[in-house]
């Protein structure tokens, strides 16, 4: 029975959507509805929960402080006015649900971050010190067999 259960949700999925954890720093851009038009709305904050991961209706809460004023909003992962959810940092955090956070001011936090986008930026850098010795190691080997052939 529990694996028709799972068998099931996971056929329900609709887009695929990055693995989430409570401490990620996230950008939620949501489809928003005024009037007869629709345009994208970004919500950038910290996930402090992730409920039903198996489910096919994962829930994660996300959390930001506006003008002094904490925001928390509840997204259904695969709802169909969720564009896209973005990972921009991942914190190291020891608890699943981070409720404690509610009371506590950003200063006093303190959390260990990996900024992903600066992975992002070395890995779209030039090439490695390695891929330029191959490259110069081949261009000798070339320039060799050259030399062999002409004579």
């Amino acid at each position: 029975m529990n694996n028709k259960l799972l068998d099931f949700n996971v056929s329900q999925k609709t887009s695929e959507m990055p693995a989430f954890r409570a401490g990620d720093v996230v950008k939620v851009f949501r489809k928003i509805v005024e009037g007869g038009k629709e345009r994208v709305q970004i919500f950038e904050g910290m996930v402090i929960a992730v409920k039903g991961k198996q489910s096919s209706s994962t829930m994660i809460t996300v959390r930001k402080v506006s003008n002094g004023v904490g925001v928390e909003i509840v997204v259904p992962i695969q709802s169909p006015s969720i564009e896209k959810i973005e990972v921009v940092k991942r914190a190291k955090v020891r608890q699943s649900k981070l409720y404690f956070v509610r009371e506590r001011s950003a200063k006093s936090l303190k959390m260990k971050y990996k900024d992903l986008a600066a992975f992002a930026k070395v890995s779209a850098k030039e090439e490695s010190p390695i891929e330029k010795i191959v490259e110069k190691v081949e261009e000798v080997i070339e320039e060799v067999i050259e030399k062999v052939k002409a004579e």
